[in-house]
């Protein structure tokens, strides 16, 4: 999976949203809901009810895209406040989207001397 790249504003949707929706839908709750410019090149995801299904909303300058992503097994790990927005960096939004507990993660190994 291809992350987003360095320096990349990602969003959280907080709750959840009708994965029936489609980019117009998407972007009218980017303005309404979170207040924020759909076209200013952050990345705003959004998330199902059962948690498994993820969409991405992106203008990259030239377009609009929507992005769709499935786990097979597993859900998506999403803050619990029903509304708002989340901000995310880079790092943390490439291991939500692999399906990974992005809160909590810590380096395993530190090195203890030269």
């Amino acid at each position: 999976m291809i992350g987003p790249p360095p320096g990349t504003r990602v969003y959280l949707a907080c709750g959840v949203t009708d994965m029936r929706a489609g980019m117009d839908r998407l972007s009218a709750l980017v303005q309404q809901s979170l207040g924020a410019n759909p076209f200013d090149g952050a990345v705003y995801l959004f998330r199902g009810r059962r948690a498994r299904l993820l969409k991405a909303l992106w203008h990259d300058g030239v377009a609009l895209s929507l992005l769709v992503r499935r786990l097979e097994h597993g859900a998506f790990a999403w803050p619990m406040t029903p509304t708002g927005s989340v901000t995310l960096s880079p790092a943390q939004a490439s291991l939500l989207l692999e399906g990974l507990e992005w809160r909590t993660a810590q380096r395993e190994w530190r090195p203890t001397a030269a």
